[in-house]
């Protein structure tokens, strides 16, 4: 038997933020700062069972992450700071002995505690494989706007458990305003470093046309280089800054700590399904490599609801070809939804999309193996039909709220969207 390859001190760093705070633009701008020499991983947790977030990165990176020596890996179908410790455990150890990283960057699901995964992460046997570095945190100040984010606890916990917070989409912010989230945040967490992202900025103050005969434009065009060029630089230095929050963690003696666990049911009345698993073993594997799910049968779909959030998702052969305008007007208008991400063939190409609902972005991407789509609805007055039993329906009526939910019907959903195929 070969001797197993024993890692020491790799360096890593877990980038947390919530749903749809713009974890993935951080992450590609620290991407943007290896140098070429250094191999670097990222490993993605995905909250749904399809596993888009690898192929929008990898859009974002033009395709060349073999080239740039960075791998990727996704572990798909729930929290990994909410189920099993297996699924992490494998991608981590398959990430590095199979791409000796020098660097691994961590990326949980949006709807995740970091809580769990620093302790997951705070276990002996990783305490030596990584060297865990300063906790990176997004916080988009257009969420925090809103009182149904400010006071989330889900929305708090990213605050409480970072060291490092970026603030990015605070344009709209007055001064005021900024002082009001500063003050909020010091609450939650007195010891963090705040970094306001500067791209906004330069997007902002850069984005009318120069003319280059004009020196006070030119010098502001310079003068925004600058302040980008520092911004980049300082957040590349957060990857060798030591965690404050995980040492702390560290020197905790924990025993047996409760763990919160989220039950993956098979997915009801799918347009195909996933085999299921033989063992609890084969099933943690599946989560860590989604390929071995690749072969199942297309068009597939999927929902299920996890915390106070809906999910569905559905991948389509590479030759279904969606109507891109009529694709865009049927996902807006989908009730409560805080995220729809995909890359999808339309009319208009092959398609990556990627909506919350501070920002509707597009562009096009080179040909994928698949569509791959899925959304997140906010619970709360949404309503599955295909899941409502006679119980619910006369608690509903009982506190009144029958008549403010939203009846979602999933094989509505599915006809309406293979409606749209041409």
């Amino acid at each position: 038997m070969k001797n197993p390859i024993m890692f020491q001190n790799i360096p890593c760093t877990l980038v947390t933020g919530f749903l749809g705070s713009g974890k993935t633009t951080v992450i590609n701008q620290l991407l943007a700062t290896k140098p070429d020499d250094e191999r670097w991983a990222l490993l993605i947790n995905e909250f749904g069972r399809i596993g888009i977030d690898g192929a929008l990165l990898a859009s974002s990176q033009d395709n060349d992450l073999e080239q740039k020596n960075i791998a990727i890996r996704e572990v798909s179908g729930g929290c990994i700071c909410c189920t099993s410790q297996l699924p992490l455990q494998i991608a981590i150890s398959r990430l590095l002995s199979e791409h000796h990283p020098q660097r691994l960057l961590i990326e949980p699901t949006g709807l995740a505690h970091p809580r769990e995964l620093i302790l997951q992460l705070s276990a002996p046997h990783w305490q030596t494989a990584l060297k865990m570095n300063a906790v990176i945190t997004v916080l988009s100040g257009e969420q925090w706007q809103q009182i149904k984010y400010r006071d989330h606890d889900g929305f708090q916990a990213h605050v409480r458990d970072a060291d490092v917070l970026i603030i990015n989409r605070y344009i709209q912010l007055d001064t005021s305003e900024k002082q009001a989230l500063v003050e909020w945040i010091a609450k939650l967490n007195s010891q963090v470093k705040i970094i306001w992202d500067a791209s906004e900025l330069t997007v902002s103050e850069a984005s009318g046309a120069i003319d280059s005969s004009d020196v006070h434009s030119s010098d502001k065009f310079v003068a925004n280089k600058l302040v980008a060029d520092a911004y980049s630089s300082t957040l590349n230095d957060q990857l060798n800054k030591p965690s404050y929050i995980i040492s702390n963690q560290r020197k905790v003696i924990i025993s047996d700590p409760t763990k919160s666990m989220i039950g993956l049911q098979s997915p009801a009345n799918s347009l195909a399904t996933v085999p299921s698993s033989s063992s609890s073993t084969d099933e943690s594997e599946a989560q860590a490599n989604p390929q071995v799910n690749a072969d199942i049968d297309l068009p597939y779909r999927y929902h299920e609801a996890q915390q106070d959030f809906q999910l569905a998702g559905w991948r389509l052969p590479a030759h279904y070809i969606l109507n891109a305008d009529d694709l865009q007007n049927w996902l807006l208008a989908l009730p409560n939804w805080q995220r729809i991400k995909g890359v999808v063939h339309t009319s208009d190409g092959w398609m990556q999309i990627n909506f919350n609902p501070g920002s509707l972005t597009t562009r096009t991407i080179d040909p994928q193996t698949d569509s791959r789509l899925e959304v997140i609805l906010q619970l709360g007055n949404t309503v599955d039909t295909n899941a409502v039993d006679k119980a619910t329906e006369k608690s509903e009526t009982v506190n009144g709220a029958k008549a403010l939910s939203v009846l979602l019907d999933w094989e509505k959903c599915d006809r309406e969207l293979m409606a749209l195929v041409i």
